[in-house]
Protein backbone atom coordinates (compact mmCIF):
# COMPACT_ATOMS: atom_id res chain seq x y z
CA UNK A 1 0.00 0.00 0.00
CA UNK A 2 1.22 3.53 -0.57
CA UNK A 3 0.18 7.25 0.47
CA UNK A 4 0.38 10.34 -1.39
CA UNK A 5 0.78 12.07 1.91
CA UNK A 6 3.73 13.88 2.27
CA UNK A 7 4.53 15.39 5.78
CA UNK A 8 6.58 13.83 8.08
CA UNK A 9 4.38 14.61 11.68
CA UNK A 10 0.99 13.28 12.05
CA UNK A 11 -1.86 14.83 13.71
CA UNK A 12 -3.64 12.73 15.78
CA UNK A 13 -5.98 12.35 13.85
CA UNK A 14 -3.68 10.85 11.05
CA UNK A 15 -2.12 8.58 13.60
CA UNK A 16 -5.57 6.86 14.52
CA UNK A 17 -6.12 6.19 10.43
CA UNK A 18 -2.23 4.81 10.33
CA UNK A 19 -3.26 2.42 13.22
CA UNK A 20 -6.47 1.73 10.82
CA UNK A 21 -4.02 0.61 8.12
CA UNK A 22 -1.96 -1.45 10.51
CA UNK A 23 -5.24 -3.21 11.44
CA UNK A 24 -5.80 -3.67 8.04
CA UNK A 25 -2.64 -6.11 7.32
CA UNK A 26 -4.20 -8.46 9.92
CA UNK A 27 -7.68 -9.24 8.33
CA UNK A 28 -7.78 -12.85 6.79
CA UNK A 29 -8.31 -12.38 3.71
CA UNK A 30 -9.10 -8.73 3.15
CA UNK A 31 -4.88 -7.70 4.03
CA UNK A 32 -4.04 -9.36 0.92
CA UNK A 33 -6.36 -7.07 -0.75
CA UNK A 34 -4.96 -4.19 1.11
CA UNK A 35 -1.80 -4.63 0.46
CA UNK A 36 -2.81 -3.96 -3.33
CA UNK A 37 -4.98 -0.75 -3.00
CA UNK A 38 -3.55 2.74 -3.34
CA UNK A 39 -4.81 4.95 -1.02
CA UNK A 40 -5.45 8.74 -1.56
CA UNK A 41 -5.94 10.45 0.83
CA UNK A 42 -5.67 14.76 0.78
CA UNK A 43 -7.15 18.03 -0.03
CA UNK A 44 -6.48 17.15 -4.15
CA UNK A 45 -9.48 14.71 -3.86
CA UNK A 46 -12.38 17.12 -3.19
CA UNK A 47 -15.13 15.28 -1.04
CA UNK A 48 -18.65 16.84 0.95
CA UNK A 49 -17.73 16.52 4.79
CA UNK A 50 -20.12 14.01 5.58
CA UNK A 51 -18.33 11.76 2.62
CA UNK A 52 -16.21 9.07 3.77
CA UNK A 53 -14.58 6.77 0.99
CA UNK A 54 -14.76 5.44 -2.50
CA UNK A 55 -13.12 2.92 -4.55
CA UNK A 56 -12.25 2.34 -8.16
CA UNK A 57 -11.99 -0.24 -9.86
CA UNK A 58 -8.24 -0.51 -10.67
CA UNK A 59 -7.67 -0.16 -6.64
CA UNK A 60 -7.51 3.17 -5.67
CA UNK A 61 -9.41 4.35 -2.21
CA UNK A 62 -9.95 7.66 -2.17
CA UNK A 63 -10.47 8.99 1.47
CA UNK A 64 -11.88 12.25 3.15
CA UNK A 65 -9.27 13.16 4.94
CA UNK A 66 -11.42 16.13 7.15
CA UNK A 67 -13.61 12.99 8.53
CA UNK A 68 -12.49 12.10 11.69
CA UNK A 69 -12.99 8.24 13.38
CA UNK A 70 -11.50 6.07 15.71
CA UNK A 71 -8.85 2.62 14.35
CA UNK A 72 -12.34 0.40 14.96
CA UNK A 73 -13.90 2.89 12.60
CA UNK A 74 -11.60 3.59 9.92
CA UNK A 75 -11.08 -0.81 9.82
CA UNK A 76 -14.78 -0.90 8.98
CA UNK A 77 -15.10 1.66 5.72
CA UNK A 78 -11.96 0.67 4.02
CA UNK A 79 -12.80 -2.85 4.83
CA UNK A 80 -16.05 -1.94 2.96
CA UNK A 81 -14.08 -0.52 -0.29
CA UNK A 82 -12.06 -3.35 -0.14
CA UNK A 83 -14.51 -6.11 -0.24
CA UNK A 84 -16.27 -3.74 -3.05
CA UNK A 85 -12.90 -5.25 -4.97
CA UNK A 86 -12.89 -8.87 -3.91
CA UNK A 87 -16.41 -9.33 -4.80
CA UNK A 88 -16.39 -8.06 -7.75
CA UNK A 89 -19.14 -5.58 -7.52
CA UNK A 90 -17.60 -2.79 -10.24
CA UNK A 91 -18.89 -4.05 -13.00
CA UNK A 92 -19.44 -1.36 -16.10
CA UNK A 93 -22.37 -2.79 -17.42
CA UNK A 94 -24.29 -1.94 -13.83
CA UNK A 95 -22.42 1.74 -12.97
CA UNK A 96 -24.51 3.94 -11.75
CA UNK A 97 -27.64 1.72 -10.93
CA UNK A 98 -28.32 2.82 -7.48
CA UNK A 99 -30.22 -0.34 -6.86
CA UNK A 100 -27.13 -2.79 -7.94
CA UNK A 101 -25.09 -0.26 -5.08
CA UNK A 102 -27.77 -0.34 -2.71
CA UNK A 103 -27.39 -4.26 -2.86
CA UNK A 104 -23.81 -4.73 -3.10
CA UNK A 105 -23.61 -2.21 0.21
CA UNK A 106 -26.04 -4.34 2.26
CA UNK A 107 -24.07 -7.32 1.18
CA UNK A 108 -21.07 -5.93 2.48
CA UNK A 109 -22.69 -4.40 5.50
CA UNK A 110 -23.55 -8.10 6.09
CA UNK A 111 -20.20 -9.44 5.88
CA UNK A 112 -18.60 -7.43 7.93
CA UNK A 113 -21.30 -7.09 10.84
CA UNK A 114 -20.79 -11.40 10.29
CA UNK A 115 -17.30 -11.41 10.67
CA UNK A 116 -16.95 -8.73 12.94
CA UNK A 117 -14.72 -6.54 11.08
CA UNK A 118 -14.21 -3.00 12.86
CA UNK A 119 -16.68 -0.72 14.38
CA UNK A 120 -19.35 0.51 12.67
CA UNK A 121 -19.80 5.02 12.15
CA UNK A 122 -22.75 6.69 13.08
CA UNK A 123 -25.58 5.67 10.13
CA UNK A 124 -23.78 2.24 9.78
CA UNK A 125 -25.24 0.42 12.76
CA UNK A 126 -28.56 -0.21 11.49
CA UNK A 127 -28.74 -4.12 11.30
CA UNK A 128 -28.55 -5.06 7.44
CA UNK A 129 -31.03 -7.52 6.39
CA UNK A 130 -31.09 -11.55 7.42
CA UNK A 131 -30.89 -12.36 3.73
CA UNK A 132 -29.31 -10.38 1.15
CA UNK A 133 -26.89 -11.25 -1.78
CA UNK A 134 -26.76 -9.01 -4.37
CA UNK A 135 -27.75 -10.81 -7.42
CA UNK A 136 -30.51 -12.14 -5.64
CA UNK A 137 -31.37 -9.39 -3.81
CA UNK A 138 -30.72 -6.96 -6.74
CA UNK A 139 -33.39 -8.74 -9.25
CA UNK A 140 -35.96 -9.25 -6.17
CA UNK A 141 -35.87 -5.57 -5.53
CA UNK A 142 -36.23 -4.81 -9.50
CA UNK A 143 -39.34 -6.79 -9.05
CA UNK A 144 -40.69 -6.23 -6.54
CA UNK A 145 -39.89 -2.61 -5.74
CA UNK A 146 -39.42 -4.00 -1.92
CA UNK A 147 -36.10 -1.67 -0.86
CA UNK A 148 -37.32 1.84 0.03
CA UNK A 149 -37.08 0.65 4.15
CA UNK A 150 -33.54 -0.68 4.06
CA UNK A 151 -30.65 1.68 4.54
CA UNK A 152 -27.78 1.54 1.59
CA UNK A 153 -24.86 1.90 3.56
CA UNK A 154 -22.90 3.84 1.40
CA UNK A 155 -19.81 5.82 2.22
CA UNK A 156 -20.59 8.55 0.29
CA UNK A 157 -23.60 11.05 1.34
CA UNK A 158 -26.49 12.07 -0.47
CA UNK A 159 -26.99 8.91 -2.35
CA UNK A 160 -23.93 8.79 -4.59
CA UNK A 161 -21.81 5.86 -5.06
CA UNK A 162 -19.23 4.38 -3.54
CA UNK A 163 -18.37 2.84 -6.79
CA UNK A 164 -16.62 3.75 -9.79
CA UNK A 165 -14.83 2.74 -12.81
CA UNK A 166 -11.17 2.64 -13.57
CA UNK A 167 -9.60 5.39 -13.88
CA UNK A 168 -6.71 3.70 -15.92
CA UNK A 169 -6.70 0.75 -17.82
CA UNK A 170 -4.71 -1.60 -16.15
CA UNK A 171 -4.41 -5.57 -17.08
CA UNK A 172 -2.94 -6.52 -14.20
CA UNK A 173 -5.94 -4.84 -12.12
CA UNK A 174 -8.88 -6.82 -13.68
CA UNK A 175 -11.19 -8.03 -11.09
CA UNK A 176 -10.16 -11.62 -11.78
CA UNK A 177 -6.91 -10.06 -9.89
CA UNK A 178 -8.87 -8.43 -6.56
CA UNK A 179 -11.22 -11.87 -7.02
CA UNK A 180 -8.07 -13.72 -6.68
CA UNK A 181 -6.16 -11.64 -4.19
CA UNK A 182 -9.23 -12.43 -1.79
CA UNK A 183 -9.19 -15.99 -2.18
CA UNK A 184 -5.27 -16.83 -1.86
CA UNK A 185 -5.63 -14.49 1.29
CA UNK A 186 -8.41 -16.37 2.71
CA UNK A 187 -6.32 -19.63 1.80
CA UNK A 188 -3.23 -18.64 3.14
CA UNK A 189 -4.74 -17.98 6.57
CA UNK A 190 -6.52 -21.03 6.14
CA UNK A 191 -2.82 -22.74 6.08
CA UNK A 192 -1.66 -21.19 8.87
CA UNK A 193 -4.48 -21.66 11.23
CA UNK A 194 -3.78 -26.00 9.91
CA UNK A 195 0.06 -25.23 10.84
CA UNK A 196 -0.65 -24.10 14.24
CA UNK A 197 -3.09 -26.67 15.33
CA UNK A 198 -0.66 -29.50 13.78
CA UNK A 199 2.08 -27.56 16.57
CA UNK A 200 4.15 -25.77 13.65
CA UNK A 201 5.02 -22.10 13.86
CA UNK A 202 3.50 -19.36 11.66
CA UNK A 203 5.39 -18.56 8.31
CA UNK A 204 6.03 -14.54 7.63
CA UNK A 205 5.59 -13.35 4.46
CA UNK A 206 3.11 -14.42 1.42
CA UNK A 207 4.29 -17.05 -0.95
CA UNK A 208 3.64 -15.08 -4.18
CA UNK A 209 0.70 -15.33 -6.21
CA UNK A 210 0.97 -17.90 -8.86
CA UNK A 211 -1.04 -20.05 -10.85
CA UNK A 212 -1.37 -23.79 -10.97
CA UNK A 213 1.16 -25.07 -8.08
CA UNK A 214 0.37 -22.82 -5.64
CA UNK A 215 -3.85 -23.38 -6.03
CA UNK A 216 -3.10 -26.74 -6.03
CA UNK A 217 -1.15 -26.80 -3.16
CA UNK A 218 -3.65 -24.95 -1.13
CA UNK A 219 -6.53 -27.27 -2.66
CA UNK A 220 -5.03 -29.74 -0.69
CA UNK A 221 -5.39 -27.49 2.76
CA UNK A 222 -8.63 -26.72 2.08
CA UNK A 223 -10.68 -29.90 0.02
CA UNK A 224 -8.77 -32.81 0.88
CA UNK A 225 -8.27 -33.50 4.39
CA UNK A 226 -6.01 -36.89 4.30
CA UNK A 227 -2.91 -34.34 3.16
CA UNK A 228 -4.17 -31.51 4.10
CA UNK A 229 -2.20 -31.13 7.29
CA UNK A 230 0.93 -32.31 5.34
CA UNK A 231 0.59 -29.72 2.56
CA UNK A 232 0.25 -27.26 5.25
CA UNK A 233 3.53 -27.70 6.78
CA UNK A 234 5.38 -27.65 3.36
CA UNK A 235 6.75 -24.34 1.54
CA UNK A 236 7.30 -24.43 -2.00
CA UNK A 237 10.49 -23.52 -3.51
CA UNK A 238 10.51 -22.19 -7.01
CA UNK A 239 13.94 -20.08 -7.02
CA UNK A 240 15.41 -21.55 -10.48
CA UNK A 241 19.56 -21.29 -8.79
CA UNK A 242 18.07 -23.80 -6.34
CA UNK A 243 16.59 -26.02 -8.93
CA UNK A 244 19.14 -26.41 -11.09
CA UNK A 245 21.33 -26.90 -8.26
CA UNK A 246 19.43 -29.80 -7.15
CA UNK A 247 18.78 -31.42 -11.28
CA UNK A 248 15.30 -31.10 -10.20
CA UNK A 249 13.07 -32.15 -13.46
CA UNK A 250 9.49 -31.65 -11.81
CA UNK A 251 9.50 -31.58 -8.44
CA UNK A 252 11.29 -32.98 -5.09
CA UNK A 253 11.09 -33.45 -1.97
CA UNK A 254 12.87 -32.59 1.57
CA UNK A 255 11.23 -34.17 4.55
CA UNK A 256 13.81 -32.82 6.75
CA UNK A 257 13.74 -29.04 5.42
CA UNK A 258 9.60 -29.50 4.55
CA UNK A 259 10.12 -28.10 1.45
CA UNK A 260 8.91 -29.34 -1.97
CA UNK A 261 11.37 -27.87 -4.97
CA UNK A 262 9.42 -26.96 -8.14
CA UNK A 263 10.74 -26.40 -11.24
CA UNK A 264 8.93 -23.09 -12.74
CA UNK A 265 9.63 -24.29 -16.02
CA UNK A 266 7.70 -27.23 -15.90
CA UNK A 267 4.69 -26.53 -18.04
CA UNK A 268 1.69 -28.45 -16.13
CA UNK A 269 -2.02 -28.18 -15.78
CA UNK A 270 -3.36 -27.72 -12.41
CA UNK A 271 -4.84 -31.20 -12.55
CA UNK A 272 -0.80 -32.80 -13.27
CA UNK A 273 0.04 -30.64 -10.24
CA UNK A 274 -2.26 -32.13 -7.79
CA UNK A 275 -1.03 -35.31 -8.62
CA UNK A 276 2.72 -34.54 -8.45
CA UNK A 277 2.21 -32.46 -5.35
CA UNK A 278 0.72 -35.83 -4.15
CA UNK A 279 3.02 -37.84 -4.92
CA UNK A 280 6.03 -35.40 -2.88
CA UNK A 281 3.44 -35.44 0.03
CA UNK A 282 3.30 -39.27 0.21
CA UNK A 283 7.19 -39.21 0.10
CA UNK A 284 7.25 -37.69 3.28
CA UNK A 285 4.40 -38.99 4.76
CA UNK A 286 5.34 -42.67 4.54
CA UNK A 287 9.16 -41.33 5.75
CA UNK A 288 10.48 -43.03 2.31
CA UNK A 289 13.83 -41.10 3.17
CA UNK A 290 14.15 -42.87 6.15
CA UNK A 291 12.77 -46.20 4.99
CA UNK A 292 15.43 -46.53 2.37
CA UNK A 293 18.25 -47.62 5.10
CA UNK A 294 21.21 -49.04 3.11
CA UNK A 295 19.55 -49.73 0.22
CA UNK A 296 20.56 -47.89 -3.62
CA UNK A 297 19.00 -44.83 -2.98
CA UNK A 298 18.18 -44.41 -6.55
CA UNK A 299 16.28 -47.80 -7.03
CA UNK A 300 14.50 -47.88 -3.64
CA UNK A 301 13.15 -44.09 -5.30
CA UNK A 302 12.51 -45.68 -8.12
CA UNK A 303 10.35 -48.78 -5.96
CA UNK A 304 8.10 -46.05 -4.42
CA UNK A 305 7.35 -44.00 -7.15
CA UNK A 306 6.09 -47.18 -7.98
CA UNK A 307 4.06 -47.87 -5.69
CA UNK A 308 2.75 -44.33 -4.91
CA UNK A 309 1.38 -43.76 -8.52
CA UNK A 310 -0.38 -46.68 -8.58
CA UNK A 311 -2.12 -45.36 -5.68
CA UNK A 312 -2.45 -41.84 -6.63
CA UNK A 313 -4.47 -43.54 -9.96
CA UNK A 314 -6.72 -45.39 -8.05
CA UNK A 315 -7.60 -42.72 -5.89
CA UNK A 316 -8.06 -40.45 -8.77
CA UNK A 317 -6.40 -37.48 -7.32
CA UNK A 318 -5.24 -34.85 -10.15
CA UNK A 319 -3.94 -36.21 -13.57
CA UNK A 320 -0.77 -38.33 -13.83
CA UNK A 321 1.55 -36.15 -16.21
CA UNK A 322 3.12 -38.44 -19.05
CA UNK A 323 6.36 -39.98 -18.28
CA UNK A 324 6.05 -41.06 -15.15
CA UNK A 325 6.84 -44.65 -13.46
CA UNK A 326 3.24 -46.74 -13.80
CA UNK A 327 3.28 -50.58 -13.60
CA UNK A 328 0.52 -52.68 -12.87
CA UNK A 329 2.69 -55.57 -12.27
CA UNK A 330 3.42 -53.69 -8.62
CA UNK A 331 0.02 -53.16 -7.87
CA UNK A 332 -0.68 -54.29 -4.35
CA UNK A 333 2.37 -54.59 -3.48
CA UNK A 334 4.94 -52.27 -0.43
CA UNK A 335 8.18 -50.66 -2.02
CA UNK A 336 10.01 -52.90 -0.33
CA UNK A 337 8.81 -55.84 -1.90
CA UNK A 338 9.14 -53.73 -5.36
CA UNK A 339 12.41 -53.31 -4.64
CA UNK A 340 13.45 -56.72 -4.12
CA UNK A 341 11.69 -57.07 -7.61
CA UNK A 342 13.87 -54.02 -9.03
CA UNK A 343 17.12 -55.00 -8.12
CA UNK A 344 16.70 -58.27 -10.29
CA UNK A 345 17.74 -55.97 -12.98
CA UNK A 346 19.89 -52.68 -11.64
CA UNK A 347 21.21 -51.38 -15.17
CA UNK A 348 17.74 -51.03 -16.54
CA UNK A 349 15.61 -49.64 -13.75
CA UNK A 350 18.48 -47.61 -12.12
CA UNK A 351 18.65 -44.78 -14.73
CA UNK A 352 14.67 -45.22 -15.34
CA UNK A 353 13.42 -42.36 -13.72
CA UNK A 354 15.64 -38.63 -12.19
CA UNK A 355 15.19 -38.89 -8.38
CA UNK A 356 12.88 -36.51 -6.50
CA UNK A 357 13.48 -38.26 -3.15
CA UNK A 358 16.05 -35.91 -1.46
CA UNK A 359 18.18 -37.51 1.25
CA UNK A 360 19.65 -35.32 4.06
CA UNK A 361 23.16 -36.45 4.19
CA UNK A 362 24.12 -34.17 7.39
CA UNK A 363 23.54 -35.42 11.27
CA UNK A 364 20.24 -35.24 12.70
CA UNK A 365 19.78 -34.58 16.60
CA UNK A 366 18.04 -36.86 18.33
CA UNK A 367 15.41 -35.10 18.94
CA UNK A 368 14.59 -33.21 16.31
CA UNK A 369 14.39 -36.19 14.06
CA UNK A 370 11.89 -37.83 16.82
CA UNK A 371 9.78 -34.29 16.49
CA UNK A 372 10.11 -34.77 13.13
CA UNK A 373 8.56 -38.37 12.73
CA UNK A 374 6.11 -37.38 15.33
CA UNK A 375 4.87 -34.92 13.50
CA UNK A 376 4.46 -36.66 9.63
CA UNK A 377 2.77 -39.69 11.99
CA UNK A 378 0.28 -37.30 13.14
CA UNK A 379 -0.36 -35.39 10.39
CA UNK A 380 -0.95 -38.40 7.97
CA UNK A 381 -2.94 -40.32 10.56
CA UNK A 382 -4.92 -37.84 11.55
CA UNK A 383 -5.67 -37.10 7.95
CA UNK A 384 -6.56 -40.48 7.65
CA UNK A 385 -9.29 -40.65 10.41
CA UNK A 386 -10.98 -37.33 8.79
CA UNK A 387 -10.84 -39.02 5.10
CA UNK A 388 -12.60 -41.81 5.97
CA UNK A 389 -15.23 -40.21 8.29
CA UNK A 390 -15.92 -37.40 6.74
CA UNK A 391 -16.31 -40.12 3.10
CA UNK A 392 -14.12 -37.75 1.24
CA UNK A 393 -13.02 -40.77 -0.99
CA UNK A 394 -11.78 -44.17 -1.85
CA UNK A 395 -8.36 -44.97 -0.45
CA UNK A 396 -6.02 -48.04 -1.37
CA UNK A 397 -5.82 -50.88 1.36
CA UNK A 398 -2.09 -51.18 1.30
CA UNK A 399 -1.76 -47.18 1.59
CA UNK A 400 -4.21 -47.29 4.52
CA UNK A 401 -2.56 -49.75 5.91
CA UNK A 402 1.10 -48.58 5.54
CA UNK A 403 -0.31 -45.17 7.05
CA UNK A 404 -1.62 -47.40 10.32
CA UNK A 405 1.19 -49.08 10.36
CA UNK A 406 3.64 -45.81 11.32
CA UNK A 407 1.54 -45.68 14.27
CA UNK A 408 2.95 -48.83 15.53
CA UNK A 409 7.12 -49.24 16.49
CA UNK A 410 8.30 -51.97 14.34
CA UNK A 411 8.79 -55.25 15.43
CA UNK A 412 12.45 -55.97 16.56
CA UNK A 413 13.95 -59.11 14.79
CA UNK A 414 14.56 -61.29 17.55
CA UNK A 415 10.81 -61.30 18.21
CA UNK A 416 9.87 -61.46 14.82
CA UNK A 417 12.59 -65.02 15.11
CA UNK A 418 11.00 -66.30 18.59
CA UNK A 419 7.41 -66.36 16.40
CA UNK A 420 8.58 -67.80 13.92
CA UNK A 421 9.76 -70.57 15.94
CA UNK A 422 6.58 -70.81 18.13
CA UNK A 423 4.35 -71.77 14.62
CA UNK A 424 6.99 -74.38 14.06
CA UNK A 425 7.79 -75.82 17.24
CA UNK A 426 4.50 -76.34 19.48
CA UNK A 427 6.16 -75.74 22.91
CA UNK A 428 5.88 -79.59 24.97
CA UNK A 429 3.48 -79.83 27.68
CA UNK A 430 4.10 -82.11 30.45
CA UNK A 431 1.43 -84.77 31.01
CA UNK A 432 0.33 -87.00 33.79
CA UNK A 433 0.47 -90.27 33.39
CA UNK A 434 0.11 -93.96 35.94
CA UNK A 435 3.51 -95.58 33.23
CA UNK A 436 5.73 -94.12 36.17
CA UNK A 437 3.87 -93.67 39.06
CA UNK A 438 4.84 -90.95 41.46
CA UNK A 439 5.48 -91.00 45.39
CA UNK A 440 2.75 -91.73 47.52
CA UNK A 441 1.17 -88.82 49.68
CA UNK A 442 1.69 -89.79 53.77
CA UNK A 443 -1.61 -88.78 54.00
CA UNK A 444 -2.95 -91.61 51.72
CA UNK A 445 -0.32 -93.70 50.92
CA UNK A 446 -2.77 -96.48 49.88
CA UNK A 447 -3.53 -94.40 46.61
CA UNK A 448 -1.33 -93.95 43.70
CA UNK A 449 -0.27 -91.12 42.00
CA UNK A 450 0.25 -90.07 38.02
CA UNK A 451 3.88 -88.86 37.14
CA UNK A 452 4.46 -85.97 35.51
CA UNK A 453 6.33 -86.37 31.79
CA UNK A 454 6.88 -84.52 28.80
CA UNK A 455 5.68 -86.46 25.97
CA UNK A 456 8.07 -87.86 23.10
CA UNK A 457 8.24 -86.12 19.38
CA UNK A 458 9.51 -88.10 16.21
CA UNK A 459 13.05 -86.18 15.87
CA UNK A 460 11.51 -84.94 11.99
CA UNK A 461 9.18 -82.59 14.10
CA UNK A 462 11.48 -81.36 16.30
CA UNK A 463 14.44 -80.16 14.26
CA UNK A 464 15.43 -77.88 11.48
CA UNK A 465 18.30 -76.97 9.46
CA UNK A 466 21.07 -73.63 9.02
CA UNK A 467 22.93 -73.28 6.17
CA UNK A 468 25.48 -70.18 7.47
CA UNK A 469 27.31 -68.16 4.46
CA UNK A 470 31.36 -67.67 6.63
CA UNK A 471 32.56 -66.03 3.42
CA UNK A 472 34.66 -63.25 3.66
CA UNK A 473 32.31 -60.70 3.94
CA UNK A 474 30.28 -61.52 6.94
CA UNK A 475 30.84 -59.98 10.05
CA UNK A 476 31.92 -61.97 12.86
CA UNK A 477 29.88 -60.47 15.58
CA UNK A 478 26.72 -60.92 13.10
CA UNK A 479 27.45 -64.88 13.56
CA UNK A 480 27.71 -64.92 17.04
CA UNK A 481 24.64 -62.46 17.25
CA UNK A 482 22.63 -65.17 14.82
CA UNK A 483 24.06 -68.23 16.35
CA UNK A 484 23.15 -66.97 19.59
CA UNK A 485 19.65 -66.57 19.08
CA UNK A 486 18.96 -69.83 17.07
CA UNK A 487 20.42 -71.75 20.03
CA UNK A 488 18.38 -69.66 22.89
CA UNK A 489 14.94 -70.22 20.55
CA UNK A 490 15.71 -73.88 20.10
CA UNK A 491 16.62 -75.06 24.14
CA UNK A 492 13.42 -72.48 24.82
CA UNK A 493 11.35 -75.23 22.31
CA UNK A 494 12.42 -78.44 23.42
CA UNK A 495 14.35 -78.50 20.16
CA UNK A 496 16.07 -81.93 20.31
CA UNK A 497 19.31 -81.43 17.42
CA UNK A 498 20.16 -78.97 14.62
CA UNK A 499 21.39 -79.56 11.42
CA UNK A 500 24.34 -77.09 10.41
CA UNK A 501 26.43 -76.61 7.29
CA UNK A 502 28.95 -73.96 6.67
CA UNK A 503 29.43 -72.38 3.40
CA UNK A 504 31.65 -70.72 1.44
CA UNK A 505 33.96 -72.14 -1.28
CA UNK A 506 32.52 -75.38 -0.57
CA UNK A 507 30.23 -76.92 2.02
CA UNK A 508 31.32 -77.74 5.22
CA UNK A 509 29.22 -80.28 7.02
CA UNK A 510 28.66 -80.41 10.93
CA UNK A 511 26.25 -82.91 10.85
CA UNK A 512 23.35 -82.88 14.26
CA UNK A 513 24.20 -80.60 16.67
CA UNK A 514 22.46 -80.33 20.09
CA UNK A 515 21.23 -76.59 20.39
CA UNK A 516 23.61 -75.69 23.26
CA UNK A 517 26.29 -76.48 21.46
CA UNK A 518 25.90 -74.24 18.45
CA UNK A 519 26.78 -70.90 19.75
CA UNK A 520 30.07 -71.85 21.85
CA UNK A 521 31.46 -74.85 20.22
CA UNK A 522 31.00 -74.23 16.87
CA UNK A 523 34.23 -73.37 14.83
CA UNK A 524 33.81 -71.92 11.63
CA UNK A 525 35.91 -72.98 8.34
CA UNK A 526 36.30 -71.67 5.35
CA UNK A 527 35.82 -68.08 4.94
CA UNK A 528 36.74 -67.96 1.04
CA UNK A 529 33.54 -67.23 -1.77
CA UNK A 530 30.17 -67.20 -1.41
CA UNK A 531 27.74 -70.26 -2.48
CA UNK A 532 25.17 -71.21 -0.58
CA UNK A 533 23.10 -73.68 -3.15
CA UNK A 534 25.57 -76.52 -2.83
CA UNK A 535 24.67 -76.55 1.09
CA UNK A 536 21.10 -76.91 0.33
CA UNK A 537 21.93 -79.34 -2.28
CA UNK A 538 23.46 -81.45 0.57
CA UNK A 539 20.55 -81.29 3.00
CA UNK A 540 18.26 -82.21 0.21
CA UNK A 541 20.17 -85.14 -0.67
CA UNK A 542 20.79 -86.55 2.74
CA UNK A 543 17.74 -89.27 3.62
CA UNK A 544 18.35 -88.82 7.04
CA UNK A 545 17.45 -84.75 7.53
CA UNK A 546 13.61 -84.99 7.68
CA UNK A 547 11.89 -83.43 4.12
CA UNK A 548 9.29 -81.72 7.18
CA UNK A 549 12.42 -79.86 8.94
CA UNK A 550 12.38 -75.89 7.89
CA UNK A 551 15.78 -74.59 7.12
CA UNK A 552 17.10 -71.44 8.26
CA UNK A 553 19.50 -69.45 5.71
CA UNK A 554 21.98 -66.98 7.10
CA UNK A 555 23.84 -64.49 4.78
CA UNK A 556 24.50 -61.02 3.83
CA UNK A 557 22.62 -61.04 0.82
CA UNK A 558 25.89 -61.62 -1.24
CA UNK A 559 24.78 -64.90 -2.97
CA UNK A 560 23.04 -65.97 -5.99
CA UNK A 561 19.45 -66.96 -6.57
CA UNK A 562 18.82 -69.87 -4.23
CA UNK A 563 16.45 -72.84 -5.00
CA UNK A 564 14.80 -73.96 -2.08
CA UNK A 565 12.53 -76.58 -3.66
CA UNK A 566 9.02 -76.09 -1.61
CA UNK A 567 10.93 -76.55 2.05
CA UNK A 568 9.59 -74.47 4.54
CA UNK A 569 12.73 -72.06 4.81
CA UNK A 570 13.36 -68.49 6.44
CA UNK A 571 16.11 -65.76 5.59
CA UNK A 572 18.80 -63.73 8.67
CA UNK A 573 20.20 -60.78 7.09
CA UNK A 574 21.60 -58.06 8.38
CA UNK A 575 19.90 -54.65 8.55
CA UNK A 576 19.85 -52.86 5.43
CA UNK A 577 21.43 -55.66 3.09
CA UNK A 578 19.07 -57.59 0.39
CA UNK A 579 18.52 -60.66 -1.24
CA UNK A 580 19.60 -60.28 -5.01
CA UNK A 581 16.01 -62.19 -5.63
CA UNK A 582 12.58 -62.03 -4.19
CA UNK A 583 12.09 -64.40 -1.58
CA UNK A 584 9.38 -66.44 -1.20
CA UNK A 585 10.22 -67.42 2.71
CA UNK A 586 9.92 -64.69 5.77
CA UNK A 587 13.08 -62.45 5.46
CA UNK A 588 14.67 -61.24 9.19
CA UNK A 589 16.54 -58.28 8.88
CA UNK A 590 19.59 -58.47 11.95
CA UNK A 591 20.18 -55.08 14.10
Amino acid sequence: MKTNRGRQELSPQEKRFEEASRRMEAIPGLDRVWRSVCVRRGNDYPMAREDWAYVTGDGSIYVNPRRDASPAEWVYILSHCCLHLALGHIQPERQNDPLWEKACNCAVAKYLAESKIGTPPAGFDVPPPAHVREEGSFWDWLNHNSHSQIPSYSTMSGGRPDMRPPEREDPRRQAAFWADCFSEGLRWNLTQAVREAGGLPRQTGYEPLNDGVRQAKEWFVSSYPLLGAIAAGFKLVTDEAAVNRLRVPVAAVSSRMQEIYVNPKAKLTQQEWRFVLAHEFLHAALRHDVRCGDREPELWNVACDFVINLWLREMGVGEMPEGLLYDEQFRNMSAEAVYGQLVLDLRYYRGLNPADLLYDSGGWACDEAEALDDYYRRAIQRGLEYHTGQGRGYLPAGLAEEIRALAVPPIPWDVKLARWFDERFQPLEPRRTYARLSRRQSACPDIPRPAWRTPEEPLARRTFGVVLDTSGSMDRHLLAQALGAIASYSEARDVSAVRVVFCDAAPYDQGMMRPEDIAGSVRVLGRGGTRLQPGIDLLEADPKFPREAPLLVITDGGCGRLNLRGRDHAYLLPRGRYLPFPPKGTVFQLK
